[in-house]
């Protein structure tokens, strides 16, 4: 039941990571739109776990309070999170992308930054063969 459970869990995931993707790409390849510029948000995606792998790898897990590391890990993260939403304003503001576009790969970002915390709270429950 639990693996069956954890199977209906992936499939959400996928299928929002997909709905996500597909709002970024909209952002980009629609024909008025036209600019592939926010694809660069996805650098973003790809290394907003990056810390908190390491953090949780360096850390001791027996300790009740958080760490500094784990601190520090989530300080980098938010970072990252706030890059990749600040990333199509800028560049919506300085005219290179238009901001329906803008829109568009925000609302991508919401809903693949969402699907990453759901990855997380789904499959990070700690036991000895997770990251």
């Amino acid at each position: 039941m639990a693996a069956q459970c954890l199977a209906h869990a992936l499939v959400a995931l996928s299928f929002t990571g997909a709905i996500g993707l597909t709002f970024l790409m909209l952002g980009c390849a629609l024909e008025g739109y036209g600019v592939y510029w926010p694809l660069f948000v996805l650098v973003f995606h790809m290394i907003s776990p990056i810390p908190y792998f390491i953090a949780k790898r360096v850390t001791d897990d027996s300790d009740a309070s958080s760490s500094a590391c784990q601190e520090l890990a989530y300080f980098f993260t938010t970072g990252i999170v706030v890059s990749a939403f600040g990333l199509p304003i800028i560049l919506a503001r300085v005219s290179v992308i238009k901001w329906g576009a803008c829109g568009l790969v925000l609302a991508g970002n919401a809903v693949i930054f969402i699907t990453i915390q759901g990855f997380f709270f789904v499959f990070g429950r700690g036991d000895d063969f997770s990251w």
